[in-house]
């Protein structure tokens, strides 16, 4: 197992106090706060892909800082988190949230995640229950009809795309700037952020970059049938925001809503994956409208 520290030329994500914690799960894991305000605390977790780090998050964290405390991680393999050639699993995304909330927050959150982070913000709800007070979905995975690689499937499908010379290049590929830009365009209704392509294209090209992609890419991150087995466990107030996403569908997300009365759900159109960035102000104001419904702590 290798453990590799970031370049400092990658720059911050976000313009906040920057800390790590040691996480049992993952070594050095890196993550944005700004404290000054008082509240119930708001814990930012952004998607996995080929290039994912907290500035995901941003338009929210600058949204509720001054509001309330504000958290924004860079998960394990991303951003400034160390990025270990390791096994990468949604265990392991999962835990370390739960670890963040036990060991740096300490007190009931609010959290909201992005895309397949849904996921792991999810476990980890169920692992530390008492410390998550509600969870906002953006753009979800988990409720799309097709199904994707799992078990012995992914794991070939890993085996191939961990091939020495294959992966770098593959890798190379897919992290350039046209690619980026590529596949920005598919996630956005509006003009893509500059910021934005920067910042993956830094964040791809520091040491350990392909490490924790290479079991995205391959599916092992996803939670077969998620609905049933992880949404359907919280218990929590859940409010999923989304409309229509290149990569994923929420064909499964009505059924499930008229399932389980805690869950609730509202459209942010017309976004195509990221309403936090393409429709900042509709999609701060759900929120908002969402956590006042809630019953007063």
């Amino acid at each position: 197992m290798t453990a590799l520290r970031t370049s400092s030329t990658l720059p911050a994500a976000l313009a906040a106090d920057r800390h790590d914690f040691a996480s049992a799960s993952a070594g050095r894991i890196h993550y944005y706060a700004d404290t000054a305000a008082s509240g119930r605390p708001l814990v930012l977790i952004h998607s996995i892909n080929a290039a994912p780090s907290a500035i995901e998050m941003k338009p929210l964290f600058e949204q509720y800082r001054g509001q309330r405390p504000v958290y924004a991680l860079d998960l394990p393999g991303f951003g400034h988190s160390e990025r270990r050639d390791c096994r990468y699993s949604p265990e392991l995304f999962a835990n370390v949230i739960a670890e963040f909330l036990g060991q740096v927050v300490k007190v009931p959150a609010d959290l909201a995640a992005f895309s397949l982070g849904c996921e792991f913000a999810a476990r980890a709800t169920l692992a530390q229950p008492t410390l998550v007070t509600s969870l906002i979905m953006l753009s979800p995975t988990g409720f799309n009809v097709r199904g994707l690689p799992t078990g012995k499937a992914a794991e070939r499908a890993y085996q191939f795309l961990s091939i020495p010379g294959l992966n770098d290049g593959l890798f190379a590929l897919l992290t350039s700037r046209a690619s980026i830009k590529f596949f920005y365009n598919q996630a956005f209704v509006n003009d893509i952020p500059p910021e934005l392509v920067d910042y993956a294209h830094a964040t791809t090209h520091q040491p350990g970059a392909k490490y924790a992609p290479l079991y995205f890419l391959s599916g092992q991150l996803f939670t077969p049938q998620a609905g049933v087995t992880l949404y359907s466990k919280v218990t929590q107030p859940v409010l999923v925001l989304y409309d229509k996403d290149p990569n994923i569908d929420f064909h499964e997300l009505p059924d499930f809503l008229g399932r389980h009365a805690n869950w609730r759900a509202q459209r942010i159109a017309p976004t195509s994956g990221m309403p936090q960035w393409d429709r900042p102000a509709e999609t701060t104001a759900a929120m908002s409208s969402f956590w006042a419904s809630l019953p007063t702590q």
